[in-house]
């Protein structure tokens, strides 16, 4: 083969895996149980670096343990029910360690493209140690880089000439560095929510902004319904867990927090957004000490003003305001597998087999549950494509 200055690295895999986090862990675990070797490009230092560099310290998963594991390898009976960030980290670590999984980490792929003389995959690497380009063959290309890959931050008039500090949210860490400041939190998901009500617990003045409808439900309402979901339409589990919420929450709307028309559980199944589990958010909001506010209409200095006419001072504006996908940037002439947006082009269940090896793991917004399911999936079906060809080959 020919190399060229900058492709100093080429090298040979039967599954290549691009992303490093729970989805890529899963399907390379699932595949050595089938004796199937398999490599994972990922572009950061380390396993699950949303978990390790981009997340808050008090976030736990907020789904019971039961549908938050990997597969073939359940927590202990000693996990707590909703594991904490540190807990989950050192679980992905065991992960790798117990399934024997190869990385190579600090690889930022560029391109990835079929080519079908050869009938395989063509990946090109950024080593970004070395900073040299690296190729890489596969027979099969499982793409599993996630949805929350590219920060995103929405342009707001004004907003560069903020006196004050400007981050997102993939840069807080704790609330520390802002008791006794006017805190503005840009976004009311859940880490929006959750960043504020730690915001409020180190003795900052919280403000949030919320722009849409957003369902917020308890922990323990969460697993009910997802029990219930064994037994029941969804439709009517919407209606039961709406009822439990109200009894809870009593009306929100009361409180700017207006609920959508579509139920929690087909909001989270067939749109991106996902229902807000409350963390102790809503009862400081109800009480006024976090203030909820609309959006944002400009920025001047310190001076932030909203769409309901009025005008606030802040110190901080963090934005959680989510990530985008960055799939599309690098993935060469797949029409029937992922969208336009980065995301699985298929609806659940059949979403994650494209054509000529193509996979795609943990992109239609099911969480480590889904993560656990493609891996299952992926590996089975590459092992029947993978054996028959050998069967092929060997009888030629």
């Amino acid at each position: 083969m020919e190399k060229d200055q900058n492709q100093n690295h080429q090298q040979e895999e039967v599954v290549l895996i691009v992303g490093a986090g729970p989805s890529g862990l899963a399907v390379a675990a699932c595949l050595s149980q089938h004796s199937i070797p398999s490599l994972i490009l990922e572009r950061d230092d380390c396993i699950g670096p949303l978990w390790r560099k981009r997340s808050y310290e008090r976030v736990c998963l907020h789904l019971a343990k039961q549908y938050c594991s990997l597969p073939h390898f359940p927590h202990s009976e000693n996990t707590p029910t909703y594991i904490p960030k540190s807990d989950f980290i050192s679980y992905l670590d065991n992960y790798v360690e117990k399934f024997g999984i190869r990385i190579n980490f600090g690889r930022k792929v560029e391109s990835a493209r079929f080519e079908s003389e050869s009938n395989r995959w063509i990946v090109k690497a950024r080593n970004q140690d070395r900073e040299n380009s690296e190729v890489y063959f596969g027979k099969f290309l499982v793409v599993a880089a996630g949805e929350n890959d590219e920060k995103i931050v929405p342009e707001i008039n004004g907003i560069s000439g903020f006196k004050g500090t400007v981050i997102h949210s993939s840069e807080y860490r704790n609330g520390s560095g802002f008791k006794g400041k006017e805190v503005l939190v840009v976004g009311s998901g859940n880490s929006g929510m959750e960043i504020a009500y730690d915001l409020y617990e180190a003795g900052a003045q919280t403000s949030i902004v919320v722009r849409s409808p957003l369902h917020i439900v308890t922990k323990e309402i969460w697993d009910f319904g997802m029990t219930l979901l064994k037994y029941l339409p969804m439709n009517v589990i919407d209606h039961i867990i709406l009822f439990l919420c109200y009894l809870r929450f009593g009306n929100t709307a009361k409180y700017g927090l207006k609920r959508p028309e579509i139920g929690p559980f087909h909001m989270k199944s067939f749109t991106p957004v996902y229902p807000v589990v409350d963390v102790g958010t809503y009862d400081k909001i109800k009480s006024g000490e976090i203030q909820v506010l609309p959006s944002i209409k400009s920025v001047e200095g310190n001076m932030v003003a909203f769409s309901n006419g009025k005008t606030h001072y802040f110190d901080a504006i963090i934005f959680a305001t989510g990530y985008r996908s960055t799939i599309r940037q690098w993935l060469e002439k797949d029409e029937d597998l992922i969208s336009d947006d980065g995301m699985a082009k298929k609806t659940y269940p059949n979403h994650w087999k494209g054509s000529n090896g193509l996979y795609c793991a943990g992109l239609v917004r099911r969480g480590l549950y889904g993560s656990s399911e493609d891996g299952l999936l992926i590996a089975d079906d590459i092992n029947n494509e993978y054996r028959s060809s050998e069967k092929e080959n060997g009888s030629k």
